[in-house]
């Protein structure tokens, strides 16, 4: 049964130099204007740096659960490839419960976390956070490129394990592929400009199970942006 630590090797042996997502910042801030595109070979480098910073530094492993509190983004995809490789759970809610790991944007929430905190800063260029971070939590933009780029994961998920927490429904590693949605055509190159996290991650799972590919619009852009941007992707939607 494929999981979706499977995808990214799928991805790589299909064709590890294509476009697999591409993420435009209509956002007010820093990373406005941004345009970051990722091969599947760039998005693998980043999945085993952060997998092996799940599962070396954090212990994160099966039955483990690593909170998202990350915006649809290409680093939110790495995050939560990273997460099914050691076979923990990503949520995508903050619920009542204390996770075993969150990894989060905002400073001041990671400071506050009874749990581990990883601060991520979006910025496709940033070498380290913006602001000062908070005493023992890690500062991605500075750490995670220390962590190896070649990675065995030291167990595998049971296929009845939580691989997904979103609006308080659990999906499990079984089901986690199959209720990727929207469905994607072969190869696809779908255009999106969701806002919810959980809803982000299916799509790309749906898309990258059928080779296919994301570019990804955040903020706000005018219907004409979006259609031209559209057309020179090559993409459909949104």
């Amino acid at each position: 049964m494929t999981r979706p630590a499977d995808v990214l090797p799928q991805m790589l042996r299909s064709d590890s130099a294509k476009p697999r997502i591409t993420t435009y910042d209509d956002t007010d801030g820093p990373t406005r204007g941004e345009r970051i595109e990722l091969s599947a070979r760039v998005l693998g480098n980043w999945v085993n740096k952060a997998a092996n910073a799940l599962q070396d530094e954090f212990d994160i492993a099966p039955g483990s659960i690593v909170h998202l509190d990350l915006p649809p983004h290409w680093r939110t995809a790495y995050w939560a490839l990273a997460t099914w490789s050691v076979g923990a759970t990503v949520s995508t809610d903050a619920g009542d419960a204390t996770p075993d790991l969150l990894v989060t944007t905002d400073n001041d929430t990671a400071a506050a976390s009874d749990s581990p905190a990883v601060l991520v800063t979006l910025a496709g260029l940033a070498r380290s956070a913006a602001t000062p971070v908070p005493q023992g939590v890690m500062d991605e933009a500075k750490e995670l490129s220390t962590h190896g780029d070649q990675f065995v994961a030291y167990d595998q998920p049971d296929d009845s394990d939580t691989a997904l927490i979103s609006r308080g429904e659990r999906t499990a590693y079984a089901d986690v592929l199959g209720s990727a949605a929207p469905r994607a055509n072969s190869a696809e190159r779908r255009h999106l400009t969701t806002t919810g996290t959980a809803d982000f991650l299916r799509a790309c799972l749906a898309l990258w199970t059928a080779d296919g590919s994301v570019v990804l619009s955040r903020g706000e852009a005018p219907a004409n942006v979006l259609a031209e941007r559209s057309r020179v992707e090559g993409a459909t939607g949104p």
